[in-house]
């Protein structure tokens, strides 16, 4: 049997109980009602006949009489005709008068008269009425008995009794039951549609599972929702998140988005644009992380449910494609460096085997003093690290596709060996790209200064370009809108991810210097460089074989200055 099914049954029953309970007691206090109108009644009555004058008088006259009155004296007497004619306009069983002795003085039956009464009337004879069921000749009714006053006053010289027979008291009773009846069963088919409307509401509302399924469900999505690593929101046909997993919380930055709108969540306007739309998002920028969303509509049985929005971390697949890129950067520069160093030696064997001696010593003494391969890399000397030196060679080549001329700044001081080549060949192939792409935007001269310098195992860079500088107001490590391969002035991913990268080393990256003034002249005349901005990235635990006598020749960053 279906749990709906079960849960209607159990409210009837609930219903039917009620109604029992209901209609016994409003049954009891009807009966109540009845018994209690009908000794009213016997109480009007009785003190009706007691307050009329003859009744006073004659009752007054008999108990005054001290012998016992006989019965054909009373049978035609004015106390009978009196008692016969009230029972006869009230429907009542009888209506006794008796004297001070309880000798009936009128009694619905004749031969009676004269007799003393089958119940107590000592109460009445002493002044108090009395209501009470109570079985005589006539057999058991509701009676009223009521003391009779003299005219003149005193104490009472007899008593009225009236009753109404058990049987015609409770002749009204059946109608009153069958309207309570009736109404019972109104209500019984009220509880019985109600049920059937919540029944239908909740099929409805749990598309016909049960609560075995349910739970059964609520198993599988805690599994589900818990067991991976991606993210994933649920939206009603509302657009209101009813579902959010802790993955999806931590990767969209949200704090308590359940029963919130998808427009109050703190998302950029493109993900929610495709969100609405349901179209997915390859790279979608939020705060420092680089997601790919999902939008999968929900359907059952014909019915729009909503949307799932599955979220996957890309950010570690961006940094390895930055750092592969560096890498490649280099490579393509080694193997440069390699084919022009093997074409310099097969130069030098030439001229030994042409025994041309002389001019080969001339040959290497010139490639000892120049370099073995030249490059477009000012002042590549200063930086002893040769990895580094590959990674600026491929760096200047690509920039002087666009008339940028890379140099190093004089004030690099290096110590030690590069060895997280991949983490710092990420970082600082980012910013150099973002400082040629700003500067190739710019007039000329157009350049690019790299500085290096130590500090302890930290490796600590600033990129400097003649670019236009960073508009006032801007965060150029926030992520924006625009195309996600544009690094320019901290739009895309390349500024946000390379402060990623420098961070989990526990380290930096930040703009000390926005530029954007007007280029000058120094003390020796020269013109300064032109207005562009100035980065710097400190990575800790990059360097090997550095020294570290704690005191290193450049210290931690200042405070960042807000752009």
């Amino acid at each position: 049997m279906r749990f709906t099914t079960r849960l209607f049954l159990v409210q009837v029953a609930v219903v039917v109980a009620v109604l029992l309970v209901c209609t016994g007691a409003f049954s009891v206090i009807a009966v109540g009602q009845v018994r209690s109108a009908a000794e009213e009644s016997a109480l009007n009555i009785a003190r009706s006949v007691a307050a009329m004058p003859d009744v006073r008088r004659t009752v007054a006259r008999w108990s005054d009489d001290p012998g016992t009155p006989a019965a054909d004296d009373l049978v035609a007497g004015p106390l009978q005709r009196t008692a016969l004619a009230v029972a006869d306009r009230t429907d009542a069983l009888f209506v006794v008068i008796t004297d001070d002795h309880g000798i009936r003085l009128a009694h619905p039956s004749a031969e009676r008269l004269g007799e003393t009464v089958s119940t107590p009337f000592a109460r009445v004879l002493a002044g108090d009425e009395v209501v009470d069921w109570e079985v005589g000749t006539l057999g058991r009714s509701a009676r009223a008995k009521v003391p009779v006053l003299p005219p003149d006053g005193g104490a009472p010289v007899g008593e009225v009794s009236v009753g109404f027979e058990e049987g015609s008291v409770l002749d009204d009773l059946p109608a009153l039951l069958l309207a309570i009846g009736v109404a019972a069963l109104l209500a019984l088919g009220v509880g019985v549609g109600a049920g059937s409307i919540l029944r239908r509401r909740w099929e409805k509302t749990t598309l016909g599972l049960q609560p075995e399924e349910l739970t059964a469900l609520v198993q599988q999505q805690s599994a589900v929702l818990d067991g991976v690593g991606d993210g994933v929101l649920a939206l009603d046909e509302d657009g209101i998140v009813r579902v959010a997993s802790g993955a999806a919380v931590r990767l969209l930055g949200l704090s308590a988005p359940v029963g919130r709108s998808l427009h109050d969540l703190p998302l950029p306007t493109n993900v929610v644009r495709a969100i609405e739309e349901g179209l997915p998002v390859h790279h979608a920028v939020v705060g420092t992380r680089v997601l790919a969303i999902d939008v999968h509509p929900v359907r059952h049985g014909g019915r729009e449910l909503g949307d799932v929005i599955v979220v996957r971390d890309h950010t570690d697949v961006a940094e390895l494609n930055e750092q592969l890129s560096s890498v490649q950067t280099v490579t393509g520069a080694l193997r440069v460096q390699r084919h022009e160093f093997s074409n310099r030696l097969h130069v030098a064997a030439g001229l030994l085997d042409a025994e041309r001696v002389g001019d080969a010593r001339a040959f290497l003494d010139d490639l000892l003093e120049r370099g073995s391969v030249p490059t477009a890399v000012g002042h590549i000397e200063r930086v002893p690290d040769l990895f580094l030196q590959a990674l600026l060679t491929g760096k200047a080549a690509e920039a002087g596709t666009h008339g940028v001329r890379l140099i190093v700044g004089e004030d690099t001081l290096l110590l030690g060996a590069l060895g997280r080549v991949e983490d710092a060949a990420a970082v600082i192939g980012n910013l150099v790209d973002n400082a040629i792409a700003a500067a190739a935007a710019a007039a000329e001269p157009r350049w690019v200064e790299v500085t290096f310098l130590s500090d302890g195992d930290a490796l600590v860079v600033t990129v400097a370009d003649s670019g236009r500088g960073v508009p006032a107001g801007r965060d150029v490590f926030a992520a924006t809108d625009g195309p996600a391969d544009d690094r320019v002035r901290g739009r895309g991913i390349g500024l946000p991810l390379s402060r990623e990268l420098a961070r989990r080393l526990s380290g930096d990256v930040w703009l000390i210097d926005a530029g954007g003034g007007a280029p000058g002249d120094d003390d020796t005349g020269e013109t300064t460089r032109p207005p562009g901005a100035v980065f710097a990235a400190r990575l800790p635990g990059v360097l090997r074989n550095a020294p570290n006598d704690g005191t290193p020749p450049w210290h931690a960053h200042p405070e960042e200055p807000t752009a």
